[in-house]
């Protein structure tokens, strides 16, 4: 509908002036400017010569026979000429730049790129518009867009041009643009297609927040606008689909926003869109991380009584939410559930069920699939590595916690966190192994840790153990100055202590 909407608008010609400057987005349909008429005999010939010389051999004719080029004006009347044949049109194009037989201003950037995109030449139209966006200082993408409405019936073009005009500038992070290109389209009845709008949506809530997003995806869709839509021209709108609201729910969902989740979920169904997997797996996220496993699973169970097949995305959802509460073995089910199903784990599986049992304290079935991990060729990230060292730790297992760690840092080049340093500190100083503390701790601030106030009540424990009050009281002392200033300038507070504890031992 909307392509037939627009074709009227900008191809009918039997306008009374009112419905011209309407339908045409209020600016000129006359033909683009012209430093000087071109020569009609010069133009069917070049359009002769490319159309009916062999490829080989056109090209050097033409040089021959216009050593001086074409204005842009004449550029834009062969193209039209040719613009069924847009891989023609394309190298003529690129001829004339290599050539340097052409200054190509706006409309004849303008009449390539409707060639292409009405052949639905998507990458190269793109590429080619972001160019006319750099051609001179005036070339922002509104007056981009003006001057491929002022072309548009020239060149018989498509309505996707405009879809393509919004997503490179996108691509190019002129987001404002974008935003006002969809707005002068919609305020003459015409609405880009859902994939553009899904994209302007993305954009926005990335770059100028969910909220915005929002706002953006209501004005798209007419939700919310009564009065507006009252005052204003009938537009005639897509629909928004399942990637819209999936779309919208991820950007809630990362901004911690679980309500605006489920309330996007309830439009959705209101709006008769069915969900897909990746939908299902975003509410069963929010469930999950409300820690309401009862919910989680009436939505997988919801899922596939409506034949929706989980994919790898649902059940690392379900799994992960399984370990984050505790139910280790219901996750168990779920994994095996996966694996009949033809769906591979990956990492994060894997990872989800080591955290899992790290969290109930069975570090034997955490290690299995640690190992596990190695087999497969798996990394496990700093998280994963930070639950299995503070879980050994736990159990008392300080130096294979500190091996782990190690590894993790030569073999998989990771960095640890901090609460990695602290439990392993800890740890050490409990066993009464100050040196092999402070030689950690040293690494730690030279990865940029600041000690704490767990770590100084570590050091302080660990030499009360030792029976060395006095390098204690001198920890405990600093401890208290260094909480004053906020633990500040602590690489230098540390040194000498290091140093009287070597010149001690």
């Amino acid at each position: 509908m909307a392509t037939q909407i627009l074709k009227r608008s900008l191809l009918t010609r039997s306008y009374t002036p009112s419905r011209t400057q309407n339908l045409c987005f209020m600016f000129s349909t006359s033909p683009p400017p012209q430093d000087a008429p071109p020569t009609t005999t010069k133009i069917s010939s070049a359009v002769s010569v490319l159309t009916h010389h062999r490829s080989k051999s056109r090209w050097s004719y033409l040089r021959s026979l216009w050593p001086d080029g074409f204005s842009p004006a004449e550029f834009f009347q062969i193209v039209i000429r040719i613009r069924n044949n847009a891989h023609l049109a394309l190298r003529f194009f690129d001829f004339t730049r290599r050539h340097s037989l052409c200054e190509h201003n706006l409309e004849s950037y303008a009449a390539i790129i409707h060639v292409l995109s009405r052949a639905r030449l998507k990458g190269q139209a793109c590429s080619l518009i972001k160019e006319a966006m750099r051609v001179s200082p005036v070339s922002e993408p509104v007056r981009v867009f003006e001057v491929l409405v002022k072309t548009y019936r020239q060149c018989d073009s498509a309505p996707f041009v405009f879809d393509l005009l919004i997503d490179s500038c996108l691509e190019v992070k002129k987001i404002d643009g974008a935003v006002e290109i969809a707005r002068l389209l919609m305020s003459r009845g015409i609405s880009p297609k859902v994939g553009t709008c899904n994209a302007l949506i993305k954009c926005v809530s990335r770059f100028r927040g969910v909220l915005a997003g929002y706002e953006i995806y209501r004005e798209l869709f007419g939700l919310g606008y009564a009065e507006a839509a009252e005052n204003a021209k009938r537009v005639v709108r897509v629909r928004p689909n399942v990637q819209t609201f999936s779309t919208l729910m991820i950007c809630f969902y990362r901004d911690g926003a679980l309500d605006r989740v489920k309330e996007l979920w309830n439009e959705m169904q209101n709006c008769s869109c069915a969900p897909n997997a990746y939908s299902y797996s975003m509410l069963m996220a929010v469930y999950c991380e409300e820690g309401e496993m009862v919910e989680a699973e009436r939505v997988w169970n919801k899922m596939r009584t409506d034949g929706v097949e989980a994919d790898l995305v649902a059940y690392n959802t379900i799994i992960g939410g399984f370990c984050k509460a505790g139910d280790v073995e219901r996750a168990e089910e779920f994994f095996a559930e996966m694996e009949s199903s033809g769906v591979e784990c990956t990492c994060t599986t894997v990872e989800h069920l080591i955290s899992g049992y790290c969290k109930i304290g069975d570090l034997d079935a955490a290690m299995l699939l640690y190992k596990d991990m190695h087999r497969k060729n798996f990394i496990p990230g700093e998280l994963t590595i930070d639950a299995i060292v503070k879980g050994l730790c736990k159990k008392g297992r300080v130096h294979e916690a500190l091996d782990i760690m190690k590894e993790a840092q030569g073999n998989l080049c990771l960095s640890p966190k901090l609460t990695s340093y602290v439990v392993l500190l800890r740890g050490l100083c409990e066993e009464g192994k100050m040196e092999d503390a402070l030689k950690l701790q040293a690494e730690m601030v030279g990865r940029g840790f600041q000690p704490n106030l767990q770590v100084y009540s570590a050091f302080v424990d660990g030499y009360m153990k030792r029976g060395n009050s006095e390098m204690a009281e001198r920890l405990r002392k600093e401890m208290q100055d260094a909480q004053v200033d906020g633990f500040s300038d602590t690489v230098r507070r540390w040194k000498p202590l290091m140093e009287i504890n070597d010149t001690e031992t």
